[in-house]
């Protein structure tokens, strides 16, 4: 069973930067699409950002401008550079790969940003 291992988060001051990192931890066939996804307490988890296998890049508008989503195809890893951090930010952040009908879910790695 390939799982997705996420790295990358923890505390930061506002305005600051994190880069989340996630990668499988066996050969996923044929990934059409990575992805990131947060959650923060009391919320419903949200899509964030995602990039097709031909490299499109999708974001949220709530972090347009100051995400960004890069993948590796071949090594089975999407990367999240987060910049200009605010509060509201803050969450688990979970990233996913889609390849046909199977969707892989890391276990989450949280973010916290101080105001």
């Amino acid at each position: 069973q390939v799982q997705l291992a996420e790295s990358g988060g923890g505390l930061v001051q506002a305005g600051g930067s994190l880069r989340l990192s996630c990668a499988a931890s066996g050969s996923i066939f044929r990934i059409n699409v990575m992805g990131w996804y947060r959650q923060a307490p009391g919320k419903q988890r949200e899509w964030v950002a995602s990039i097709t296998r031909a490299g499109y890049t999708n974001y949220a508008d709530s972090v347009k401008g100051r995400f960004t989503i890069s993948g590796d195809n071949a090594r089975d890893t999407v990367d999240l550079q987060m910049n200009s951090l605010k509060p509201e930010d803050t969450a688990v952040y979970y990233c996913v790969m889609q390849a046909g009908f199977q969707d892989y879910w890391g276990q989450g790695t949280q973010v916290t940003v101080s105001s």
